[in-house]
């Protein structure tokens, strides 16, 4: 398993206002995208999201993003470390991703850039 980075997950009122600030930070430009009602842009290594509140709350459970190669092959890893996969792999607009608890209790999701 190859862990490529972590994104930083930001939660943000107003995603219009932030977007720009985001990007003059980074040095690039959002990739926008809208999973389950809350508006996404993934920006350099910052995800911002917003959203209806009750949306926001399961969200921010997850304690960070982390880039693999192969979302497959980490959650082959992470159940024979003792992993909970809680959901996934499932496509979504930017690759693969699942979740999983460690077995400390903390809950991470993983992605991939693999087509689905």
């Amino acid at each position: 398993m190859d862990i490529l980075g972590a994104t930083l997950r930001v939660y943000v009122e107003d995603l219009e206002k932030a977007v720009p600030f985001y990007e003059g930070l980074a040095g690039g430009s959002a990739l926008r995208f809208e999973r389950g009602g809350v508006e996404v842009a993934a920006v350099g290594c910052f995800l911002l999201m917003s959203g209806p509140e009750s949306q926001l709350e399961v969200l921010r459970k997850v304690t960070a993003t982390i880039a693999v190669a192969d979302v497959e092959e980490t959650r082959d890893v992470l159940a024979s470390l003792g992993a909970d996969i809680v959901a996934g792999p499932v496509a979504t607009p930017a690759g693969r991703n699942l979740i999983a608890r460690h077995p400390d209790g903390v809950i991470y999701e993983y992605v991939d850039r693999r087509a689905a």
